[in-house]
C-alpha cells in the first residue's frame, strides 16, 4: 500500500521554481512546509536589508501555509530558522521577534535557529521551515 502523499502550492503565496510550500502526508497527517521566505505573493522580496520587515512577511507566508492546510501555529512540531548572520545578536533578535509574532506557537515545540552566509533569494536575510501534526479527519 503506497502511502498518499498531497502537494499545494496556496493561491496566497508566491509560485515556486518548481517545489511546493507544504507537502501532506497521508499516514499520521503531516504537514511539511518549505522554507518561507520573505517574498510577497508575486514573489517580489519585501524589506531588502531589513531583517524585522522579512520576519513580518516570513511569519505571514507560514501563517497563510498553515492556514491552507487547516493548521494553527499550536501543530507545528518542529521549525528552522535560517538567518544570514555569524552575530549572535542578530540571531537573538531573529529569534525574540518570531516568538511574540502571530505565528510564536510554532516555536515552542522542537527547533533549530541557524546563523548562515547566503539565502536563495539575492538580500534575503530570513527563511523559516515548519514542520505541522495535522488533525486525523473525521
Amino acid at each position: 500500500m503506497t502511502t498518499k502523499i498531497t502537494r499545494i502550492n496556496p493561491e496566497h503565496l508566491h509560485a515556486t521554481p518548481g517545489y511546493h510550500h507544504i507537502t501532506v502526508v497521508g499516514a499520521g497527517r503531516t504537514a511539511y512546509l518549505a522554507g518561507q521566505c520573505p517574498l510577497d505573493r508575486d514573489g517580489t522580496l519585501v524589506g531588502p536589508g531589513d531583517l524585522g520587515a522579512q520576519i513580518d512577511q516570513v511569519v505571514a507566508n507560514a501563517l497563510a501555509a498553515l492556514t491552507a492546510v487547516a493548521a494553527m501555529p499550536e501543530q507545528v512540531v518542529r521549525s528552522v530558522i535560517y538567518v544570514v548572520s555569524a552575530e549572535t545578536s542578530v540571531l537573538g533578535d531573529a529569534w525574540r521577534q518570531l516568538t511574540v509574532s502571530p505565528l510564536a506557537p510554532a516555536f515552542t515545540s522542537a527547533s533549530t535557529l541557524l546563523g548562515v552566509a547566503q539565502l536563495g533569494y539575492t538580500g534575503q536575510l530570513i527563511e523559516v521551515d515548519l514542520t505541522a501534526a495535522l488533525a486525523t479527519p473525521a
